[in-house]
């Protein structure tokens, strides 16, 4: 039989979709159900490499992993990946189809919903359940003509949808409202009830608000799901870097500073320093808040060049190149590693207009971009050592770039997850400057500890003895607090009810 389908859907972006999906992907993981996420199409910059080398957004990849999964491109069929203002580079069934405006785009949907209707109907024959992610609002009357991801694919897959909407920003029961006046009456039947996410304070005062919303609407409110603090559970979209001032979070004896780059990609990757008790994160567009970094580190981008040039205009690559003369040690991920070479080379137009530009030149090395994109799991050794890795240590992580970096001698030996033999890793000779394009370098704890105990001892602290965690079962363990907490606060049975499964 195939499987059936639950939808959610939002008043907005970041009203917690993606959240909501992993909650109840989990849920009905623990009670017995083969259940899988869809979203047919995702615009994100924070993405995932498949074990088959394709490319997906990085919530399914959390979703996946929630019910148990391997992710897989299916899951998310069309990935959005922002150039500009106005671009994107379309990623069909995880390889890069074409780089189109916004019009151009649109040309597309045809054939690109026969794409979303394939997938989902795939996973529908593999699985019970499918938890379907929206995107956006499903009321944007400007886009509505040429849908393929919010109440078109519900109707194709006979989903029940629920609204969610967040309380947080103010506002909610207009938003709720006026996002179902603003649906077609069939579309207003497929919506079968309300969740309210991101509640503070006491619940009894919100109750007339609720009274009024039903008898308004004739749908029920399913649940008002709690702001909840302190969930280790990965972020999709970079808005939520917005909460991450200086200031924020823990004031450990490392303080480690994340260049916000304007197109910044896979932020993720440094989620595991946060699991580190010594360490203070940071995110940072000024390079004043540079001075007092411990550690400077330069993210992946979307766009190496465009970003260079932003770091170059703001005064970040004097400040990091100042830094690093003072001293600091300067670590680049994939579009940050290439920006730490001397030369980016673009002889065919991949990202830019220019065929070559200066690098921050703290690393001998040279980039040349290429038309193939490499989406790669990888696993590997250090082939040297270098002072925060012994030599034979294992490595492991993704790739996603499309550019190949020449240079020094190599660090790491690199297996790709289709059995090509690869090379990556450069580091300057005091090792006060490392690059790699490995994604996920951070959930190593080896490299972790190591890099933050080369900070420590170069402040005159005591290094600390690396602790082995399992950060795929401490991600596991946020799944299940999530699903706690979404049980706790949202009517399970009636969601089961409104997927005809009494």
């Amino acid at each position: 039989m195939r499987a059936r389908c639950l939808m959610i859907q939002g008043t907005g972006s970041h009203v917690g979709k993606s959240l909501i999906v992993t909650a109840l992907c989990r849920i009905f993981r623990q009670d017995g159900f083969k259940v899988a996420p869809f979203k047919a199409q995702n615009m994100s910059l924070n993405s995932y490499a498949t074990l088959d080398g394709g490319e997906i957004g990085r919530a399914q990849a959390v979703q996946a992993e929630a019910c148990g999964l391997e992710p897989e491109v299916e899951m998310n069929p069309i990935l959005l990946k922002p150039m500009g203002e106005t671009g994107c580079q379309v990623v069909a069934l995880g390889r890069p189809l074409t780089d189109a405006s916004a019009v151009d785009y649109h040309k597309l949907k045809r054939t690109l919903w026969e794409v979303v209707c394939e997938s989902l109907d795939r996973l529908r024959e593999r699985f019970e359940l499918i938890v379907i992610e929206g995107a956006g609002s499903p009321a944007e009357v400007n886009l509505k003509k040429n849908d393929i991801v919010n109440m078109k694919v519900a109707e194709y897959a006979g989903a029940p949808v629920i609204l969610v909407g967040d309380i947080d920003r103010g506002g909610v029961f207009a938003w709720l409202i006026g996002t179902l006046q603003l649906l077609e009456d069939h579309e207003r039947e497929m919506v079968k009830g309300f969740l309210i996410n991101k509640f503070r304070g006491d619940l009894s005062l919100l109750r007339d608000g609720l009274d009024f919303l039903q008898h308004y609407t004739g749908k029920p409110v399913l649940g008002v799901i709690p702001y909840i603090r302190d969930l280790k559970v990965q972020d999709e979209d970079s808005v939520s870097l917005d909460e991450r001032r200086p200031g924020w979070g823990r004031k450990g004896e490392v303080r480690v500073v994340v260049v916000r780059l304007p197109r910044i990609s896979n932020f993720t990757d440094f989620d595991p320093l946060e699991t580190e008790e010594d360490v203070s994160l940071i995110y940072t567009v000024s390079p004043d808040e540079l001075e007092g970094a411990d550690l400077i580190v330069l993210p992946g981008t979307k766009n190496t060049v465009a970003d260079l040039l932003f770091l170059k205009d703001k005064g970040l690559a004097a400040k990091i190149i100042e830094m690093r003369r003072r001293g600091v040690p300067v670590i680049g991920i994939c579009g940050g590693f290439q920006m730490l070479g001397r030369k980016i080379k673009d002889p065919l137009g991949v990202e830019s207009p220019f065929q070559e530009i200066e690098g921050l030149a703290l690393l001998e090395a040279s980039t040349t971009f290429e038309k193939e994109k490499a989406t790669f799991q990888v696993k590997g050794v250090a082939i040297e050592d270098i002072p925060y890795l012994r030599k034979g240590e294992t490595v492991e992580g993704y790739e996603i770039h499309m550019g190949r970096t020449e240079g020094s001698k190599f660090v790491f030996k690199l297996v790709r997850s289709n059995g090509e033999v690869v090379y990556d890793g450069m580091i300057s000779e005091d090792g006060l400057v490392f690059g790699t394009y490995l994604h996920g370098i951070f959930d190593n704890t080896r490299f972790r500890r190591g890099i933050l105990n080369f900070v420590r001892i170069r402040k005159g602290l005591e290094p600390i003895e690396p602790e082995e965690i399992d950060l795929k079962l401490e991600r596991l363990k946020e799944y299940d607090k999530l699903a706690e907490i979404v049980r706790e606060n949202v009517d399970i049975g009636m969601i089961y009810r409104f997927m005809g499964l009494g």
